[in-house]
């Protein structure tokens, strides 16, 4: 059982929890910090080698995503789908994006996903969007 939370539903509350606070940020800032974060996790493998001059060439294209994605939301997910892609082929060769816990790679592309699904959306805040549920759902409030 703490197998299936630490390798399935730890992934998801990460995803969700980055959601969540990235949320806060204001636009354009927040469209810039996702793009920071896209290009850090491009080069986040760069280290290992596992992957040889493949990991320069995937860098390469995340930043580019990164720099698209600074005029596009949909770049940035498409640079986390990428980042997906990696850390599923990095989990199969066994070299995990954090080496002392064997299964990261594997959450990672778990969470990324989440992530990319986000940003294709626009990036909305989340918290806006809680706030008009709450008020719709009050006692009071016009319902259609």
């Amino acid at each position: 059982m703490l197998t299936v939370v630490a390798d399935f539903v730890a992934p998801v509350l990460v995803g969700l929890t980055y959601v969540a606070v990235c949320s806060l940020a204001p636009e354009p800032a927040r469209q810039k910090i996702n793009a920071l974060m896209v290009a850090g996790a491009g080069a986040a493998y760069l280290s290992s080698g596992a992957m040889g001059m493949a990991e320069v060439a995937f860098t390469a294209v995340v930043t580019v995503c990164a720099y698209l994605g600074l005029s596009h939301y949909a770049w940035l997910g498409v640079g986390w789908l990428l980042h997906t892609g990696w850390d599923i082929v990095h989990h199969l060769k066994g070299a995990p994006i954090i080496p002392e816990l064997a299964q990261s790679s594997f959450g990672c592309s778990i969470c990324d996903p989440i992530i990319a699904l986000w940003l294709f959306l626009g990036a909305p805040s989340v918290w806006t969007w809680l706030s008009a549920r709450r008020s719709a759902l009050s006692p009071g409030s016009a319902r259609r």
